[in-house]
């Protein structure tokens, strides 16, 4: 057997299978493009789905990958085994090989047999064969290729059965384990049991079409889909029994045992945490590597998720200080020599985990007391579970995750309802959501890829499907209606008022990508001689619903138009003019962004639309007016140097090798549009899809109308340019006319006059502010006569008003203070939650008084909690009714606590 590298198994295997004929295609990204139904890539025929639906055809039709995987989410969720499992893991590496209709089952498992057995020298001794249990021909073919007939195996659809959902492709797979234990143990019961058997490879046989009955259709071209663990073969083949122990965890392992400062028995010791950290330091490096960030959603909570969760075991292991950014600068320099695109986002990745890791740090400390308190009170109780809205309540008040509730709850022995949590969660979004938006039907796909067939059989449309004219410069082409789609059906006419989806076989409108929105316009017919269309059909938008096919979505304002018609397609160029100037405008921005601030930003996110543009870019600090004002100067030199915009296609390496720049998350094929201008300077080069003007001169104007924070370490831009940013300007001189008049100043002398107006109003607030403060202290004095007498201590418990907590707490050591020995609580209903402010006497709190204490339980009252230090805390509830009921407990609490 073989010793090889991690990167040494994945050179070998992309080799192998390129010297067969497949492609090598790389690893698209974790985020998948245009694939609503899965959050993060989580195997490798992902980027393959639409070949195997038969929705896109690539220029080969065998492929080969080492792709990038996550199994956080759904049915695929590894994160619980995570730490003690020797080999599962959140983020790993999956290589396969694939069919799109060439090979099938024969030449799958002889690849797989004399990679495994020739290339890597396993011992046939240690492996085993499943197949499923119906499937007699694969048997056969891994017995015809050297396998023993006692090692190949029958089982059932829940071992060896695959299908990509309920409906549509799916088929029998073979499976290929390894046997790490003693040869004279191993038996064939133990295969799928055991976890001494590893399964290192599967191999899906796409061979059939499930219908909605359960009816299996055979697949005309059947197809293959593999899989093998990269980890899972190195452990193998580095003789290890557990995957943390290659080289793909080894250094990062060291790393944090550096990093902590702990002896080797240490590092055994909190084994399984070292184990989950490095994980975890390798799932949040490429997931930021491919754009996401950490946030409260969908992916982004993924990412923050296991974040918090590596920097939890961090600090339970020693760390009081971020630590994680050294562990992603290591899994950079092991794997960035593969992952060529991660070198040059280190400093983005590195900073974007420490200040996720700064600002978890807040929120730990806060989170981990108020759990430590409920689980003590929970505990005296006899309980074991922890109520979900206790669960919520945390994560709403104090951005506690529900994920690090259940793990500290699990460690002390503790459950989490949540049920509960999730039933909270959701009562809440049902309140805060203001409306919601039904969506528009949509035909379901098999109707598109029906249509296209039909077009393409009857050379209507060629087999790359419509033509599409956005860069040979027509606003109007003059066709035919190849189809029509009314209501999810194809039809042969729609009449006036119908809303319709008109496919051409050629078209000059742009459909929606890279941000750029879709054109709108006109089809209609003009017979010869008529003076109005006989029919016309008003373009609202244009979609790509399927590789191949463009649909123009619109309504049918006049006439009845049918299949067959002649017709003119006419885009609104004023429109399109406009959007041109704004997604030329995007890239200089982009440009000038990383001239001003640093190579560290890139593109997250744009909208290019007539009347705007908005561009989300990567960057930690909200940027001052002197930079926005530089920037925007910046800008509008590059509008005015009149630079030649130059397009051009290349090889997708070739262009990034000469330096043009690929964004986040975006889908590229093996040719690609290169957008330049400006190459003497080097100011602007990007893979690009859309319009753009001729030169920068023909923008007209860029001014920035708004910068702000769309999420953890993404700032967004919003600008307007060439007629819209004319509007504006003229607008702002208007504006400053009127306020000059109303200031009665001069134009020029409007600052001033502003800043003389400012400084009488904060004069007028500060008096407003002391005269406020005089008020409560008198209400303060009228209060005192409220308290009562418990056992020698005064003791007060009030609702007051009050706008903020600040209110509160300035109130309660008013009143302790003139109290003297004392307990006070003060309440009021701050917003639209209640909220209590408690604080003891140093002598009360030598008598067993706590106030953190004393509030938790009397916001229990309420349905919330809170806690804090014996002398001063503060809570919260979500019942504003219940505040009277808690403040009058209040007595009786302290008459219970006194020692």
């Amino acid at each position: 057997m073989k010793r090889l590298t991690t990167h040494e198994i994945r050179k070998l295997w992309l080799d192998y299978f390129a010297e067969l004929g497949h492609a090598v295609v790389e690893s698209s990204s974790l985020v998948p493009t245009n694939d609503p139904t899965l959050l993060l890539t989580n195997a490798g025929m992902v980027q393959f789905k639409d070949v195997f639906l038969g929705l896109e055809k690539r220029p080969y039709t065998r492929a080969t990958t080492s792709q990038k995987c996550m199994r956080v989410s759904g049915k695929h969720n590894d994160l619980e085994n995570v730490g003690p499992s020797p080999r599962h893991h959140t983020f790993f590496e999956m290589l396969g090989n694939f069919s799109f209709g060439d090979y099938f089952k024969k030449e799958a498992i002889q690849y797989a047999w004399n990679l495994l057995i020739h290339e890597l020298e396993l011992p046939l001794e240690r492996l085993w064969f499943t197949v499923y249990t119906e499937d007699d021909e694969s048997e056969q073919l891994w017995i015809d290729v050297g396998a023993p007939p006692e090692r190949v195996l029958r089982f059932g659809k829940k071992d060896n059965w695959w299908a990509m959902g309920d409906t549509g492709p799916c088929g029998p797979n073979t499976e290929i384990h390894y046997y790490w234990g003693d040869l004279e143990k191993q038996t064939a019961a133990g295969v799928n049991r055991d976890d001494e058997y590893l399964e290192i490879w599967n191999l899906v046989f796409m061979q059939y079409d499930q219908k909605a009955d359960g009816t299996l259709v055979p697949l005309p071209k059947p197809g293959v889909d593999t899989g093998a663990g990269l980890e899972r073969l190195a452990s193998i083949l580095q003789r290890t029994d557990n995957n943390y122990d290659t080289d793909a965890f080894l250094p990062i392992m060291q790393r944090i045992q550096e990093l902590a400062g702990h002896t080797d028995e240490e590092r055994q010791a909190h084994l399984f945490r070292y184990r989950a950290i490095a994980d975890h330091s390798r799932a949040i490096t490429f997931l930021i590597g491919d754009g996401v960030l950490p946030g409260n959603e969908g992916r982004n909570y993924i990412l923050r998720m296991i974040l918090r969760r590596a920097a939890r075991f961090g600090k339970l292991i020693g760390f009081e200080r971020p630590f994680l950014a050294h562990l992603a600068d290591t899994v950079i320099e092991l794997m960035g020599g593969h992952y060529t695109d991660l070198p040059p986002k280190r400093d983005f990745i590195l900073r974007t985990i420490t200040e996720e890791e700064e600002r978890f740090h807040r929120t730990l400390s806060t989170g981990l007391n108020m759990l430590d308190d409920l689980m003590a009170r929970l505990r005296e109780e006899g309980r074991s579970e922890i109520d979900g809205r206790d669960a919520f309540f945390l994560w709403d008040t104090y951005g506690f995750p529900i994920d690090l509730t259940r793990d500290v709850a699990a460690e002390h022995g503790f459950t989490v309802d949540e049920a509960g949590f999730q039933a909270a969660l959701a009562e809440q979004k049902e309140k805060s959501r203001a409306s919601s938006v039904q969506g528009k039907y949509a035909p379901d796909a098999a109707v598109y890829g029906e249509l296209l067939g039909n077009l393409q059989e009857a050379g209507i449309v060629g087999r790359e499907g419509v033509k599409h004219l956005i860069y040979e410069n027509v606003a109007e082409v003059s066709t035919t209606v190849a189809g029509l789609i009314v209501d999810g059906q194809s039809v042969e006419e729609a009449h006036a008022g119908a809303q319709v989806e008109v496919v051409l076989p050629e078209t000059p409108f742009y459909v929606e990508s890279g941000g750029q929105v879709s054109d709108t316009g006109e089809i209609y017919y003009f017979p010869e001689g008529m003076e109005r269309p006989a029919w016309t059909v008003e373009v609202t938008d244009t979609r790509r619903p399927i590789p191949g096919l463009i649909v123009h979505v619109g309504r049918v304002t006049s006439g009845t138009v049918r299949v067959g018609d002649p017709a003119e397609a006419s885009i609104d160029v004023e429109r399109r003019w406009d959007i041109m100037r704004n997604h030329t405008a995007t890239h200089i921005l982009h440009a000038v962004l990383r001239e001003r601030l640093g190579t560290h930003v890139h593109q997250a996110g744009s909208l290019v639309a007539p009347d705007r543009l908005r561009f989300d870019f990567t960057h930690s600090q909200p940027l001052s007016g002197e930079e926005l004002r530089d920037i925007e100067w910046r800008a509008n030199e590059i509008v005015l140097a009149n630079y030649d915009v130059h397009t051009r296609w290349t090889a997708y390496k070739r262009a990034v090798q000469e330096g043009a720049m690929a964004l986040f998350g975006e889908k590229y094929g093996d040719e690609v549009r290169v957008v330049s201008f400006g190459e003497e300077d080097k100011v602007s080069m990007e893979l690009c899809g859309g319009t753009h003007v001729n030169s920068t001169a023909e923008i007209g104007s860029f001014r920035i109308t708004s910068e702000s924070s769309v999420a953890a370490g993404v700032r967004r831009i919003e600008a307007v340019t060439g007629r819209h940013a004319e509007r504006l300007i003229e607008e702002r001189f208007r504006q400053l006319n009127r306020v000059a008049a109303i200031l009665h100043a001069r134009p020029d002398e409007v600052e001033q006059a502003a800043a003389n107006l400012t400084e009488q109003n904060q004069q007028l607030q500060r008096e407003l502010a002391q005269l406020r403060q005089k008020l409560a202290q008198q209400e303060v004095q009228q209060l005192l006569s409220h308290a009562t007498q418990v056992d020698g201590v005064a003791v007060l418990a009030v609702q007051v008003e009050a706008p903020d907590v600040d209110t509160l707490r300035q109130m309660t050591d008013w009143l302790r203070d003139r109290l003297g020995s004392s307990v006070v609580v003060v309440g009021a209903v701050v917003g639209d939650k209640p909220m209590l402010v408690a604080a003891a006497t140093p002598d009360v709190v030598q008598r067993g008084i706590h106030a953190g204490n004393l509030v938790r339980d009397t916001a229990k009252i309420m349905g919330g909690g809170g806690g804090g230090r014996p002398n001063m805390a503060q809570a919260g509830g979500r019942d504003p009714a219940k505040l009277a009921d808690a403040l009058r407990s209040v007595p009786a609490w302290v008459q219970a606590h006194l020692n």
